[in-house]
């Protein structure tokens, strides 16, 4: 069997995810929340590291950890993973437990402001998450320095990894970029309302606290109804939105959808034909800003089963052991055949459409 470590583990990370955008410019209710101060951590310098309490960055900060590992010998590969928005580490607990009963161990940390951090709900600023990213890998590769490294983000965590990585070469140790429906959805492709709504409301009450009214918005992040219920009930998962956390990952899509023609590096970028959070023109203008393959460029996979929590649907399984090939060979086709998906030429022709 697999073995799973973690700090103060959750049984279940599941998450839904409205068009919050859409939801500001509709109006939504609203709790208010009294401000909370973003306070800057003391001007400790140390050197990132992996602990049993956790990552620590170069700030001292430590970052709540869960890992993955094989239950016999060491791993033949290490995946480090980034959650998505309102999410936490725990998001990767099924594909994490599949993979170590193949051999590949898995690390996902709560990146700051979610999960176990201080201050969950309170945007740490992307140029934060993206350092910590780079001491992630630092750390991780420090404990693995022999073994191929990965790195994976899911929505969020994957325009984490576009910013990151966009001109840049892969953290040292590093083999590969698994990108699962990055959050894309710049302000050049959101209606002008939208991004009023949230200019004004972060300029006036950045404090607030968003919440959507029930039965308002009909937007579904997975077919995995049982998975979507128990989000939940997870308490370390964000349930209310403030709209300064809004403000801040608009910003981290734009850098997203702009890292995306000096994205250069072995990747594979995965989406799904039942995508909702994100909508289909930010996803098609990303897909067809990439690089060529054939210039550095990832490797692009669609699938028709697939949702925007395509690592927890029903048919999460087809994705696990795509990324567990890949990981294996990145050269080799996948075991699905979406990498040859009738339909990529077609997105990306959307894309380039004025």
């Amino acid at each position: 069997m697999a073995r799973a470590e973690d700090n103060a583990l959750s049984p279940t990370a599941p998450r839904w995810r409205p068009r919050w955008l859409a939801a500001v410019a509709l109006g939504l209710s609203v709790t208010a929340c009294a401000p909370t101060a973003r306070v800057a951590g003391p001007p400790v310098v140390v050197t990132p590291q992996l602990t049993a309490a956790g990552i620590t960055a170069r700030d001292g900060a430590i970052l709540p950890t869960q890992s993955w590992l094989p239950a016999e010998g060491p791993p033949h590969a290490v995946i480090l993973a980034l959650h998505g928005f309102n999410d936490y580490a725990n998001s990767y607990d099924a594909p994490g437990r599949w993979w170590a009963q193949h051999g590949v161990a898995t690390y996902a940390y709560d990146q700051r402001g979610f999960g176990r951090n201080p201050h969950p709900g309170v945007w740490a600023g992307g140029d934060v998450m993206v350092r910590d990213m780079w001491d992630a890998a630092a750390a991780l590769h420090d404990r693995y320095p022999d073994t191929p490294l990965f790195l994976t983000g899911e929505s969020m965590g994957a325009a984490v990894l576009m910013t990151a990585l966009a001109g840049h070469a892969l953290p040292p140790g590093f083999k590969g970029v698994i990108l699962t429906a990055p959050a894309v959805w710049s302000r050049g492709t959101m209606p002008f309302y939208q991004r009023w709504a949230l200019a004004i409301a972060n300029w006036t009450v950045p404090w607030l606290s968003l919440t959507p009214p029930r039965g308002l918005i009909h937007v579904q992040a997975s077919d995995n109804i049982p998975m979507l219920i128990a989000l939940g009930r997870d308490p370390l998962v964000v349930k209310a939105t403030r709209v300064d956390a809004l403000e801040g990952l608009t910003d981290l899509m734009d850098a997203a959808m702009d890292a995306a023609p000096r994205f250069k590096v072995t990747s594979l970028v995965m989406y799904g034909q039942h995508e909702e959070l994100i909508p289909r023109e930010p996803m098609c203008k990303a897909l067809a800003h990439l690089p060529d393959p054939s210039q550095g460029g990832p490797r692009i996979a669609f699938y028709p089963t697939a949702w925007h929590m395509m690592l927890r649907d029903l048919h999460a399984q087809i994705v696990w052991q795509d990324i567990l090939a890949w990981v294996t060979d990145q050269t080799a086709p996948l075991p699905s055949g979406m990498d040859t998906n009738p339909e990529i030429p077609a997105l990306l022709a959307e894309g380039r459409t004025p």
